[in-house]
Formats: structure tokens, sequence, C-alpha cells
């Protein structure tokens, strides 16, 4: 089989999920990762449409209920925590913003990561820094480890992907900022959730969140806001929650004890959200994968389902066309370009949907929340959640058991 050592940039979900289905292929597979190991915490993420298709086929469904973070829905709170505004989980059944089966970041890419073992080669606290193309083979330099030859590379790393800045070109030609900027972070807090995903609007497009996370204690919590493009050093994490904490000085609610929170968290971060698009999502031997290709952001809740998705095929087609790329990428473009289309459309109001910048915005808001489940609100609010499962997943032969 021609091909058959393939690189991948990248050990999130995409990256161990594409890996997992190349080795049901019978390919060999490499795995660079920037961090020393899998990387623990973070939000939670959906498992919905084809993306639970994908886990369920892995055989994987049983462990990742076992794992999921137990929600009632969306709840939005005014300053003083009065709620305006419910949406519960089991709203269009089991499809709505909070999905029925919601897993940290963290213990899916684990999960996926687990299934991949001992058959995938991992290159921890490595990455790639130059990608030569020739005839047969590319050719990859890395950071720390010695020059290696792979058949095909994968990026699966990201919106900010190394693999896309080698192969296809400048972040700025392909990334589309909405011009939202958010941090993620745990914390440890009394604050009391009953077991709700609280979110809380404030004028100037602010918006403070906080969801249970899966252990006892444990909060999820998020500070976004809109604004016109930002220079900030991503690595410096003490300028960017100075930065944050500037902009959601005064906001009511529990905004004050997140901020505080936020100081001493184990896992923040923060990134500017944008859309990825490509007219090609391969170059030669080089493929994008998830975020790195099409990244939808999380105002869409696709992005889980994208991923899963996009490495079930890719692997299934590159299977399908015994290791000949030119066959595979094209096929995987044909399929995945519909599905990619339809996840990246915004739902309606899109940025200033999720972050009103004045009151009556955010008035507005809450009314059409509260209207969700309802003639007309709920017919187009179900085609937005529906997007998820809006692809026929092909029956590759990767899966022994499909349903």
């Amino acid at each position: 089989m021609p091909n058959n050592e393939i690189l991948i940039c990248g050990a999130g979900i995409a990256g161990p999920a594409l890996a997992y289905w190349l080795r049901k292929g019978g390919f060999g597979v490499t795995i660079v990762e920037r961090t020393p190991e899998p990387r623990p915490g973070g939000q939670t993420v959906d498992l919905r449409g084809a993306g639970r298709t994908v886990i369920e086929r892995m055989g994987l469904m049983d462990r990742a209920r076992a794992q999921s973070v137990d929600q009632r829905g969306l709840a939005l709170v005014d300053a003083s925590g009065r709620t305006t505004a419910r949406v519960p989980a089991d709203s269009f059944g089991g499809e709505a913003i909070v999905s029925e089966i919601e897993i940290l970041r963290g213990d899916l890419a684990r999960l996926l990561y687990d299934a991949t073992l001992p058959d995938t080669e991992y290159l921890f606290d490595d990455t790639i820094t130059e990608i030569d193309q020739d005839a047969d083979a590319v050719t990859v330099t890395f950071e720390k480890t010695a020059p290696r030859r792979f058949g095909l590379v994968v990026g699966a790393d990201g919106p900010h992907s190394v693999v896309r800045a080698l192969a296809f070109g400048r972040k700025q030609e392909f990334v589309h900022p909405l011009g939202l900027y958010t941090a993620w972070f745990t914390a440890t807090d009394d604050l009391e959730l009953d077991g709700w995903y609280l979110m809380h609007n404030a004028p100037g497009g602010l918006v403070a969140s906080a969801r249970p996370g899966r252990l006892p204690g444990e909060i999820k919590a998020g500070l976004s806001f809109r604004s016109a493009p930002i220079a900030y050093d991503r690595r410096d994490s003490a300028a960017q929650q100075e930065l944050v904490a500037q902009r959601f000085a005064g906001v009511g609610w529990e905004t004050p004890r997140l901020l505080q929170a936020m100081r001493t968290s184990p896992d923040f971060f923060f990134d500017s959200m944008g859309q990825v698009r490509l007219d090609h999502w391969t170059r030669g031997r080089v493929a994008l994968l998830g975020d790195a290709g099409y990244c939808a952001t999380p105002l869409t809740g696709l992005g889980t389902s994208l991923a899963l998705v996009g490495a079930y095929v890719l692997a299934g087609e590159l299977a399908a066309s015994e290791g000949d790329h030119r066959i595979a990428f094209r096929r995987y473009d044909e399929v995945m370009r519909p599905y990619v289309r339809q996840a990246q459309q915004l739902p309606p109001g899109g940025a200033s949907g999720f972050a009103p910048s004045g009151r009556l915005g955010i008035r507005l808001r809450d009314l059409s929340m509260r209207q969700m489940t309802r003639w007309p609100m709920r017919k187009l609010l179900a085609a937005q959640f529906a997007k998820a499962g809006d692809i026929a997943l092909p029956k590759y032969s990767l899966a022994a058991d499909i349903r």
C-alpha cells in the first residue's frame, strides 16, 4: 500500500480520532504534539449528530457517557443573579445549546488517545518546523526530533495550525475573525449553579459564564468580549489575564469571583474566535483536518462533530483508495464540503446574538431565548441544531459493526 506511513500534527480530538481509523485501515501512524502529554481539563464539548455516530462506531460511547458532565441546560441570568431565560438540555431531542452528552475536552481527548495505544507512535513536546514535499514522500523537520520522511502529513493542530502555515500560507488568508475574544478556565468555588450552565450578558458585548465540571466543586468558566482586533502575546498569560480583568471591571453577577479565580486557574486559555475557510484542504501530500482546515467556532457547537466526522471520512477514503492520496483527498473534499459549509453557518445573530452590545440588545436576546422552544423560533433553531447530523456517513470497511 502506498503512503503507508502517515504523520499527524496534533493530539487533541481530531488527531487521535484519525489515528484510530488509520490503524484500522492498516496504516502506520505517528502523532507529533507540542505539549508534553495529553492536555487535561478544558471546557465541555458536545457529542451530537454525526459526531456521536462516529464515537458509536468506535465502540467508545459507553465510556464517553460515563465521563459526561451532568448539566440541566442553559440559563441566562441578570446582574443580580435572577434567571431571565432557560433552555433545558432535553430540548430539541437532546441537541440544544447544551446537548444531551457533554464531555470535557480533555476527557474526550484522553479517551481517544487511549484508544490509539499501543499501535500509534507519539512524539510529545515537539512540533514541525519544515515540510518539504517531493514526488514520493514528505521530508519533515522537527524542532527536536531528527528529520524523517512520511508518505503523507495531516495537520490536526487547531486554528493556529503550524502545518497550514508551512504548506498553505499565511494565517491571515484563511482565518476570518468574528470580533470575539474568550478566556476559558477552571475554577473551584462554591458558586451555586444547580446543574445549569449560567450566562450573564453585560453592556459592551461582555459575556460571563459558569457551568458545572465533572468533579465536585469544579466550575468551567468563560469570559468573552467583542472587540476590534487586539495585538497580544499568545504566550503571556499574565498580560492576557490583565486584559480580561480590565474589560470586565465593574461587571455584576458573579464576575468578580470569576476574575479572582482566573488569576490562579491551572488551565487558563485565551484566544480570539475566528472561522477557518479554505477552497482546498489538501495540497500535494498534505491535508488539513478539523479546526486547522474548517474551524466553525464555538458559537456553532459543531467543532467536535466536524473533527470526528472529518477524521472518519479522511481515513475511510484513504483505506478505500488503498493509500492513493490523490483519489482519497478528492473524495474527502466531496464528502465533507457540504457538511462543513452547513456547520459554519452561525446561529441567528452570530457574534452580536451571543454578545449584544447594549441593554436593549440584551433584553431582546433574553426574549428570543425564552421563545426558543416555541413557534416560530423553534423551527429556526431546530434547523440550526439539525446541522450536526446533516451528512450521510459512508459505511467504510474500517468499522466492524456499523449502525
